[in-house]
């Protein structure tokens, strides 16, 4: 009998790859962990810094520096590469300089045997992605990115201090871009089942004073307040991050907010774009279409919209 070991091969060293590492090995989520980075130093240092943790976790995880030779035989692979933003400048405005940065990722991964899941959180991130399936022509459901994982559990926290109740039993999300023109489908957000507009019009002395516009843009602003404070965001997007490998490995096929391939679904095609969808140890299973109002359909149709003019501009450069 051979008992296979859960290879992860992170592309990319810096702030948040590396944090992706260390939180996927403080859970235990691989056997193996790689980082390749074009500076190979950093590569090393962050492999050894974080395999210097591993004698005091409960899981005992190979950490190295590696290269594409890596990847032939890894079950997982995240993209981490590119540049912050600038003070001023959107996730989108970093397009071109990523796409820079992606041509030896391409070059890496096009002429090894790897066969696994890629998952993308180079930003921005929906644009990125579909331009990594585009150039690398993999199957789209084996290709995925994070997107809004991150401001939905950003979304629930901020529901959370303004109800008073565990973000756990709030069902809300963020969907669309990974961006500024993502959106809330507020009617199909609920309190453990229970829609919260139906709740804020029968108990408005609870839940009345929600100010719902707020609320979403501090979700989506969420991002650049860690960003301006302390220079990079690392611990959310690690762990948002691992929770999809984590999902993926188990063959859990919980439902992720993940940005994935539409062919029809929400009345799109031919776009990435962030929804709900089954993971499993395929990667994306199946997509969740949320019964949402028209209105709120406009709204991710319009982020959709924003994302396919971005698509052209990605795969012209």
């Amino acid at each position: 009998m051979e008992i296979k070991s859960r290879k992860v091969v992170v592309i990319g060293a810096g702030h948040v790859g590396s944090h992706v590492g260390f939180s996927l090995v403080t859970q235990g989520v691989c056997d193996e962990l790689v980082y390749i980075d074009i500076d190979k130093n950093k590569a090393i240092a962050q492999a050894e810094d974080t395999h210097d943790a591993v004698v005091y976790l409960p899981h005992r995880v190979r950490v190295k520096a590696g290269d594409y030779s890596d990847v032939d035989d890894a079950d997982i692979i995240v993209v981490s590469v590119g540049p912050l933003p600038e003070p001023g400048e959107t996730r989108m405005d970093t397009l071109g300089k990523t796409v820079n940065c992606l041509q030896s990722v391409i070059e890496g991964i096009k002429n090894s045997k790897f066969s696994g899941i890629i998952i993308d959180i180079s930003n921005p991130a929906d644009v990125i992605t579909y331009y990594l399936q585009a150039k690398l022509n993999y199957p789209a459901n084996r290709i995925l990115s994070t997107s809004t994982t991150l401001d939905s559990a950003r979304l629930r926290k901020t529901l959370s201090k303004e109800l008073n109740i565990d973000q756990k039993s709030i069902y809300a999300y963020v969907m669309g871009e990974h961006g500024e023109s993502q959106m809330v489908p507020w009617s199909v957000a609920t309190i453990f089942g229970k829609s919260l507009l139906d709740l804020m019009k029968e108990e408005p002395e609870t839940y009345g004073h929600l100010d719902l516009e707020k609320i979403a843009y501090d979700a989506r602003y969420g991002g650049w307040l860690v960003l301006n404070g302390k220079g990079s965001t690392e611990f959310g997007i690690g762990t948002s991050c691992v929770e999809l490998i984590k999902t993926i490995f188990a063959d859990e096929r919980k439902v992720c907010m993940v940005s994935t391939l539409l062919k029809g679904e929400y009345e799109e095609t031919d776009v990435y774009a962030s929804v709900p969808a089954i993971l499993g140890k395929n990667g994306v299973e199946k997509i969740i279409e949320l019964p949402m109002s028209r209105e709120d359909l406009e709204k991710f149709k319009a982020s959709c919209e924003i994302m396919k003019k971005n698509y052209k501009l990605a795969l012209s450069l």
